[in-house]
């Protein structure tokens, strides 16, 4: 299966206990299945799993927000260039960059009852939908087409719906 290759750089603060470098691409290949777009090795991603000190100064810098937020994706492509190169193999690109804040995953985590683990592939799968031209905040119907997408993902990597709301 091909997927976007991911250039991966763990702040020593995720852990050694996950193998990250091998959760991301799965997260990766699973969006790849779902996406066509995303299902080529031509397309490169510099993932960052940083602290949140790193996210917060570039979601200030970039968005003019004063906080850090899970994950931040800046996309190096249109929608229409991700779908061009998505059609012809041979024009490898820079798909974009990623940055995971770890304190906001683990907390985020805890609040929806899930694993680090399985929130950080979530995280993964929404900012590459992010890189790929989806925007959930466009609108209701955006965010109803991103959220069935991750779902679809998530499922093939064995993770509950992360909105299915719960008593």
């Amino acid at each position: 299966m091909s997927a976007p290759i991911l250039e991966i750089d763990v702040d020593p603060i995720w852990g050694d206990e996950t193998d990250w470098e091998e959760l991301t691409n799965r997260a990766a290949e699973a969006i790849a299945r779902v996406v066509p777009e995303l299902a080529h090795d031509n397309l490169l991603v510099s993932l960052v799993m940083a602290d949140d000190e790193e996210v917060h100064a570039l979601n200030k810098q970039w968005r003019a927000k004063d906080k850090p937020t899970n994950v931040l994706s800046f996309p190096m492509l249109s929608r229409e260039e991700v779908l061009a190169a998505a059609a012809n193999e041979a024009a490898p690109g820079m798909l974009g960059d990623l940055i995971l804040a770890h304190g906001v995953c683990v907390r985020e985590a805890a609040e929806k009852g899930a694993t680090v683990e399985a929130h950080a592939s979530h995280l993964v799968i929404h900012g590459l939908l992010h890189l790929a031209g989806y925007d959930h905040e466009l609108g209701e119907a955006e965010a109803e087409e991103m959220e069935g997408l991750e779902r679809k993902a998530l499922a093939l990597i064995g993770i509950a719906d992360p909105y299915a709301i719960t008593d």
